[in-house]
């Protein structure tokens, strides 16, 4: 969705990623890296004793890969901006597979050589249910300023 100047983005836009499958390995990885170690995470007896019946994806990590997936030119975005009312709204599993769907909500020039966009900013699995949701913004840098 980044891979354009801010002068190019509309209201109402919207943009789907690729898909990516969640592994028993992105989440021994991200525990190292992280230092969360939580057993509903990494423990599979644990994990078969909370409601969920088996462990479950930080999610975190699952926020992490959906960043990734989506496009970011770095000649185009600035930075990250943030993100507001972010919420994990379902579990995600060894072996779901996630993609992230935006929405531009709102354009706001900067007045130097930049704008905010802000989009809707929801991640779904395979089976349709919405795992999270949040309103992301980014810092673009204009065409004309170029």
């Amino acid at each position: 969705m980044y891979d354009k100047y801010f002068e190019y983005f509309e209201k109402g836009e919207t943009w789907k990623s690729r898909a990516r499958t969640i592994t028993e390995s992105d989440l021994i990885m991200f525990s190292a890296l992280t230092g969360d170690w939580y057993p509903l995470h990494t423990d599979i007896e644990y994990a078969k004793k909370s409601p969920f019946k088996q462990r479950i994806a930080h999610g975190m990590l699952v926020l992490s890969i959906g960043t990734g997936l989506t496009k970011m030119e770095p000649e185009i975005i600035v930075a990250n901006y943030g993100i507001d009312q972010l919420r994990f709204i379902q579990p995600v599993f060894i072996h779901d597979t996630i993609h992230v769907e935006l929405e531009v909500m709102d354009l706001k020039d900067k007045q130097n050589g930049t704008g905010v966009v802000t989009v809707k900013q929801a991640t779904y699995k395979q089976t349709g249910d919405q795992v999270i949701t949040g309103i992301s913004k980014a810092l673009v840098k204009k065409e004309s300023e170029n």
